[in-house]
């Protein structure tokens, strides 16, 4: 049950309790008890007579967000009359699993905006249109160990060069990444009048220093333009369909005096069915690590680029009060590198889970999910990471191979 708050919360949030015509404050608690199981292979001719085929690193733990991400927020939307109406909307990720952060950051989304006929223009941090498509097109939403490999290898691929980390252990980091939400934006969504149709499209402002002449810019890799991000999103949804497209482009690295400027360009498709006693989903995905250079054939530096493409086919079948979710997914790199003896980097999901909701708040769930890595992929469903040299077991290599993870939780929404 949603607590409509229209002075305490207002006092507390806004500041203004009179000028609000709504507050609520809304949340979810998830906690879950979860499992995690990586395996590396020895590769190549064991270099003594003693050697292991295997390492497997193992933890299980109790953590937040298997079903739904753990959140507490607070939004109101004042009528300003004509139709017009301003709106906020802050929501920060909480750990309840540890109680270490609470509304620490508004990392999840802390956005102003203004609506009315002819839509919505928002301020602030917010999803990326590309990153709607993987959690709206997957059964899972891109949470716990069942999140499709799309937005997992996306999630690393467009991380920034160098990025900015926040200092504070346990608190949600803002920087480094693009690929999920983005901060200092302008965005502008379509009007929900429109037959069927909606949009986005979204810039997000890096925020860096410019000199004049460049020439005095400080030689400093990944402080120019890093950070900046440029996207869309078009859709049509009507009655059970719903299928969108998305493209964005993040700068995640430049190098001023070089003249470099590393970027990360997505696009992808996703549709829906729902069909009544099934409801189908699917998802294509290519996104390429981009070195543009300013002069090219003085720069000495080559095409680099690297490719990701994937996708994701899932399922959902209502039994009851219950849910049945099932996925497969699958990436591939290419690395670009000519005459190469060696296959690129390729991985494959599936995942499969059952949600049982006690009411339309509490639900339990359990999810099982395991990825396989070829040739130097190194995805996991989450916990320890792949153990590749070891300095007991000298001269031999491992390559990541299997990932098997777990989640058995209960999520509660107020």
């Amino acid at each position: 049950m949603k607590k409509s708050l229209v002075a305490l919360a207002a006092l507390a949030v806004a500041g203004a309790a009179s000028a609000q015509s709504s507050v609520t404050l809304f949340g979810v608690v998830d906690a879950a008890v979860s499992g995690y199981s990586n395996k590396s292979e020895n590769v190549g001719f064991p270099a003594t007579p003693f050697f292991t085929d295997s390492i497997k690193a193992s933890r299980t733990e109790l953590r937040n967000s298997g079903y739904n991400s753990s959140r507490l927020g607070f939004r109101g939307t004042e009528d300003l009359g004509g139709g017009l109406a301003a709106s906020f909307w802050l929501e920060a990720p909480i750990s309840n699993d540890n109680g270490q952060e609470g509304v620490a950051t508004f990392a999840r989304r802390s956005t102003v905006s203004l609506s009315g006929g002819f839509g919505e223009i928002r301020l602030g941090r917010d999803y990326t249109p590309t990153f709607w498509n993987d959690t709206v097109f997957d059964p899972f939403g891109t949470n716990g160990v069942g999140t499709n490999l799309i937005s997992t290898a996306n999630s690393n691929f467009g991380a920034w060069l160098g990025g900015a980390t926040t200092s504070v252990p346990g608190i949600t980091n803002v920087t480094g990444s693009n690929y999920v939400r983005a901060s200092n934006t302008v965005g502008y969504f379509l009007p929900p009048n429109l037959g069927g149709f909606y949009g986005q499209v979204m810039y997000g402002f890096h925020e860096r220093n410019s000199f004049d002449p460049g020439t005095v810019t400080p030689a400093t890799l990944n402080s120019s333009r890093t950070g900046r991000y440029v996207g869309g999103r078009f859709g049509y949804a009507n009655g059970p369909l719903d299928v969108a497209a998305s493209y964005g482009n993040s700068t995640i690295g430049d190098d001023f005096f070089a003249g470099t400027t590393t970027s990360v360009k997505t696009f992808n498709l996703g549709a829906s069915y729902d069909f009544g006693v099934v409801k189908l989903f699917g998802e294509y995905s290519q996104a390429k690590n981009e070195i543009d250079v300013d002069t090219p054939l003085f720069s000495g530096t080559f095409n680099n680029d690297i490719d990701l493409k994937g996708y994701l086919l899932g399922v959902t079948v209502p039994v009851g009060a219950g849910l049945i979710r099932a996925s497969y997914s699958h990436v591939k790199y290419d690395l670009n590198v000519p005459f190469s003896l060696i296959d690129d980097p390729k991985a494959n999901k599936l995942a499969i889970g059952y949600v049982h909701n006690l009411s339309k708040r509490t639900a339990l769930y359990a999810t099982v999910a395991r990825i396989r890595n070829k040739d130097g992929a190194n995805l996991t469903v989450g916990g320890p990471s792949f153990v590749t040299t070891s300095a007991v077991l000298p001269g031999q290599a491992f390559q990541p191979k299997t990932s098997t993870g777990y989640d058995i939780g209960i999520r509660h929404a107020f």
